[in-house]
């Protein structure tokens, strides 16, 4: 019997094309300790083909749901991911759909101090 919950249906999302990260002495760069994590950089990786669920990135990346939705909370909050749609499983779940928001993220020295 098939589900009445749409399971994946598709989704349009344009993600920025740059994002700037400027790094000086007084304010650190949260975002470069959320990317200094592997999980973070395999789930980035692994977006960076289009929009998945939290279940669908840990099993590409191989690792729990737990520890994926910890590192999705983190790039959610650096604004390096968007939740960008709510999909639903086949037992009628929302599961939250997460996608890029950038499209390149350029570090950038303050150069204030010289």
């Amino acid at each position: 019997m098939a589900s009445a919950f749409p399971h994946q249906p598709p989704v349009t999302h344009a993600p920025r094309k740059q994002t700037n990260i400027v790094v000086d002495r007084d304010e650190p760069a949260d975002v470069l300790q959320v990317l200094s994590s592997e999980s973070a950089q395999e789930i980035l990786a692994t977006l960076k083909s289009g929009p998945r669920a939290a279940s669908e990135i840990a099993k590409s990346v191989n690792q729990s749901v737990q520890n994926v939705s910890y590192h999705l909370d983190r790039l959610c909050e650096a604004e390096l991911i968007t939740a960008i749609d709510t999909w639903y499983s086949e037992k009628g779940r929302e599961m939250t759909v997460y996608a890029l928001a950038t499209e390149q993220l350029v570090v950038q020295f303050d150069d204030s101090y010289d």
